[in-house]
């Protein structure tokens, strides 16, 4: 009977103990960047933004077509009465004015920022993927592999990036064969690698130190003892950790890589001038204003 009498009041302190339990509810990574994220006014103020502007590069060709009736490199329509003086301010006709071609600013700065965005998402995606390959290999195999990759990361990084963009997009883009025979034409193609090519080291130190600490692990050691080998280990268990780093990495890289793009295109290094740019069209303003001034 003391037996019995001992074990009752366990089971009924242990009884509201599994209720609780099942009452509580694990949340994933993404329940919780969720519920904080909806509670930020300026986040969600800035996402509506970005939205906003990559809505309106998707629809540019629509507004081309059915609202302002013109295309990107439309030269001058009777904007003016005098075709030598076809500069004209914001208007009905020109939401945004024309510029010294006669060509709608407003058009052009659609089509510029479905240009900037494809060149810096294309770019970023090019610099993660490489960043993540060789900082998960120096991270995770070490040594001599690990020592090379480090200082090749050091090297880049410590190039005059813009200078030596400007002198491959201007070899490259001297001629329509390109570079490379013929490999590397000019064009998107053109600038998306060059801007790829200086991105990857800032993604592949950043894996390459969450490698050393993810390795020491005890899940990685539990995969190592299960029989798993290095190639699973590596992308199966220690690069979906890092996730939330490279996500942070990516959105800091693309606005970087779209004034990159600007700036090479500015400098007539980037994109041909048929092809609306953001760059492009600050620097057909700035001679448009200069030829004015004169």
């Amino acid at each position: 009977m003391s037996q019995v009498q001992q074990t009752e009041p366990t089971l009924e302190v242990l009884a509201p103990l599994e209720s609780g339990v099942e009452a509580v509810q694990g949340r994933t990574p993404w329940q919780l960047f969720y519920t904080r994220f909806k509670r930020d006014r300026i986040a969600l103020f800035a996402a509506g933004v970005v939205l906003l502007l990559i809505a309106l590069a998707l629809l540019a060709p629509a507004f081309a077509r059915f609202v302002v009736h013109r295309g990107p490199n439309d030269l001058n329509q009777g904007y003016t009465s005098d075709i030598s003086v076809p500069l004209l301010g914001p208007s009905k006709i020109a939401w945004f004015g024309v510029d010294a071609l006669g060509r709608d600013i407003f058009i052009r700065t659609l089509y510029g920022a479905r240009t900037s965005l494809l060149i810096a998402i294309l770019a970023t995606g090019i610099s993660i993927v490489v960043g993540i390959a060789l900082g998960l290999m120096a991270g995770f195999v070490g040594g001599k592999l690990d020592t090379f990759i480090s200082r090749l990361i050091d090297i880049v990084l410590s190039l005059p990036l813009l200078l030596l963009a400007i002198g491959i997009g201007a070899a490259c883009g001297a001629s329509v064969q390109g570079c490379l025979g013929g490999l590397v034409k000019p064009g998107i193609p053109l600038v998306t690698g060059i801007i790829a090519l200086f991105g990857w080291p800032y993604v592949a130190r950043i894996v390459r130190g969450q490698t050393l600490s993810l390795r020491e692990r005890e899940f990685v050691e539990a995969a190592r003892a299960t029989g798993y080998g290095n190639i699973h280990i590596m992308f199966r268990e220690i690069l979906p950790n890092m996730v939330a780093s490279i996500i942070v990495v990516a959105t800091l890289l693309i606005p970087q890589n779209i004034l990159f793009e600007a700036a090479l295109s500015f400098l007539a290094v980037g994109v041909p001038a048929g092809t609306p740019s953001w760059g492009g069209m600050l620097s057909d303003a700035t001679n448009g204003a200069r030829a004015c001034s004169s």
